[in-house]
């Protein structure tokens, strides 16, 4: 069953208290980062990554398309792919390799310009920023009756 769940961020806290959420129900799989410039993609990353024992920082990788960690042993690849022209280049840089990768998770920032380069989404986050530009709001998308429940019980 699809489960959708909306919520505010309203500052940095607030997304730091979904990324510890999303931590410790997708540590594996696709994720979808939607959401203009300056949304928050990144800054949801860096506290993601973090919540599972990042330490150091995390960087868009805006120019190098991806930028993997390792993080206790689970292999994790941060793909921005903002300043990509065509799907194909993914091919060219070699995403398989990184795809078949096991039991890893896989951060798609601007997924639309993956193509069908990239699989299918096990959870989409889009995040849309306020008018005023103080305010975000998360959409978040998934078939996981276990992070729907921990987002219902951190949030409601």
């Amino acid at each position: 069953m699809q489960h959708s769940f909306n919520l505010a961020l309203n500052n940095e806290e607030d997304t730091q208290n979904l990324a510890e959420v999303l931590s410790k129900h997708f540590t594996a799989g696709v994720i979808y980062l939607i959401g203009d410039l300056g949304a928050g993609k990144t800054t949801l990353t860096r506290y993601w990554l973090q919540a599972m024992g990042h330490q150091g920082a995390v960087k868009s990788p805006t120019y190098t398309l991806v930028e993997p960690y390792n993080i206790h042993g689970k292999d994790i690849f941060h793909f921005d792919l903002y300043r990509l022209n065509d799907p194909y280049e993914l091919e060219l840089m070699g995403i398989r390799d990184y795809l078949e990768t096991p039991d890893a998770l896989f951060l798609f920032e601007w997924p639309s310009k993956g193509g069908e380069e990239i699989p299918e989404a096990d959870l989409i986050i889009n995040i849309e920023k306020s008018e005023d530009n103080l305010v975000r709001m998360a959409e978040l998308s998934s078939h996981s009756d276990a992070l729907q429940q921990a987002l219902e019980k951190r949030f409601l």
